[in-house]
């Protein structure tokens, strides 16, 4: 059996996400918080987890990004994107009119703002830990509304009021499965890395972005991040086309190793299909 840590309770799109891995005699285990996740698999209670990385609409989400790059030695496995679906709901019976307030995840609120603010203007929005806890908050409570998948409304007896209220249609969110070790080559292959600076000086990231171009790679995201020492003081999180062991990529990293503080591999995986 295979334990996979999750965002849970139960009914959320990151639990979908771990039950889509494909793999046989998968053993759930809810985490009440993305921190939680990388620490149930780094102390053994769970082989894999899966975690939100980045949404279409949303960006990336932080707390995976700062977990990979300040607070642990895990390393991503592979990712996945799934098309992301939210729906209003609330106990049975609610209606729209009789909604006093909305509570959801940030980021669900994120990526449903504009629907919110013509459909349910000067309603307050509470955040929640997840989607799921988001809906079983609504549930419990009378005229307050979640944002949340179908099948959370379903496993925790709420009622659809409105459904596909994203704010766009092609509304996706990329998770990554965190763990062990880093994979071998596959042969369609991305690399994630934190880049950090000896020290902030003018052309500092076209230094970085030299390397890579000269390499002939292909950078498929770029991203500052404070580095939490100092105000002012940031370090780049990197996407690239290639694994770490194409002769390609390894010259380019050689290179900045040279030139950086610190260049931090945070995995090398097959993109998703």
């Amino acid at each position: 059996m295979t334990e996979i840590a999750y965002l849970g309770p139960a009914g959320t799109y990151s639990e979908v996400a771990a039950l889509s891995l494909g793999i046989d005699d998968v053993q759930p285990l809810p985490c009440v918080s993305i921190p939680e996740v990388f620490e149930a698999v780094e102390r053994g209670k769970a082989v894999l987890g899966v975690v939100p990385i980045e949404n279409s609409i949303e960006g990336s989400v932080v707390a995976t990004l700062d977990a990979l790059v300040f607070d642990t030695t895990l390393e991503i496995q592979r990712e996945l994107v799934l098309d992301i679906h939210f729906s209003l709901v609330a106990a049975p019976g609610t209606k729209l009119a009789g909604i006093t307030s909305v509570v959801a995840h940030p980021q669900a609120g994120g990526q449903c703002r504009r629907w919110l603010e013509r459909n349910l203007p000067g309603r307050p929005v509470t955040a929640a830990n997840s989607n799921a806890e988001a809906v079983q908050t609504a549930v419990a409570n009378p005229g307050v509304a979640a944002l949340g998948p179908v099948l959370a409304a379903e496993i925790y007896g709420a009622e659809v009021i409105e459904d596909g209220v994203q704010d766009y249609a092609g509304n996706q969110t990329r998770f990554v499965v965190i763990g062990h070790g880093l994979q071998p080559r596959s042969g369609k292959d991305k690399t994630s890395l934190a880049l950090f600076m000896k020290k902030d000086k003018p052309g500092a990231l076209l230094m970085i972005l030299s390397e890579f171009a000269y390499a002939d790679i292909n950078l498929t995201k770029i991203q500052s991040r404070p580095t939490k020492r100092q105000l002012g003081d940031y370090m780049f999180f990197v996407d690239l086309e290639g694994h770490v062991d194409d002769p390609e990529v390894r010259l380019a990293l050689d290179c900045l190793r040279l030139k950086l503080r610190e260049v931090k591999v945070l995995g090398s995986y097959p993109v998703a299909r």
